[in-house]
């Protein structure tokens, strides 16, 4: 196949080959601002997650935050999880944009990452 031809179908499916980025933060994480430090790649199939667990022990409240890559089987469940000798109340929210797990709007589709993504498949086109 000539490689202008590979090139075309490459480009062709580029919306089909981006790659799901979301920001991480592992529970228990007492500030969302520590979460968007730590993007990271999604495998394939997963989703972005966002879960708040909130713990009440008398006039105390402690909220803590979870961001991560997550099977759409974890989305829109509520639970509880025990740490720190606390019983936390959770909910977690999915969403399925680059980083649409931020404590804030949701940041666009960044055209770098997906060159990012299709890089080994470029390199084999210029090989």
């Amino acid at each position: 196949m000539p490689r202008s031809l590979l090139l075309i179908v490459l480009l062709c499916c580029l919306p089909l080959a981006t790659c799901l980025h979301c920001y991480t933060c592992v529970f228990p994480s007492i500030s969302p601002l520590d979460c968007l430090k730590f993007p990271q790649e999604c495998p394939a199939g997963q989703l972005c997650l966002s879960s708040t667990a909130t713990g009440i022990r008398g006039p105390l409240q402690v909220t803590m935050y979870e961001k991560s890559c997550a099977l759409p089987t974890q989305c829109g469940i509520s639970g509880q999880k025990f740490t720190t000798g606390l019983y936390f109340n959770y909910t977690n929210v999915c969403c399925d944009t680059d980083l649409c797990n931020a404590a804030v709007t949701a940041a666009a589709l960044s055209w770098g990452r997906v060159v990012l993504c299709l890089l080994p498949a470029l390199s084999l086109l210029l090989a």
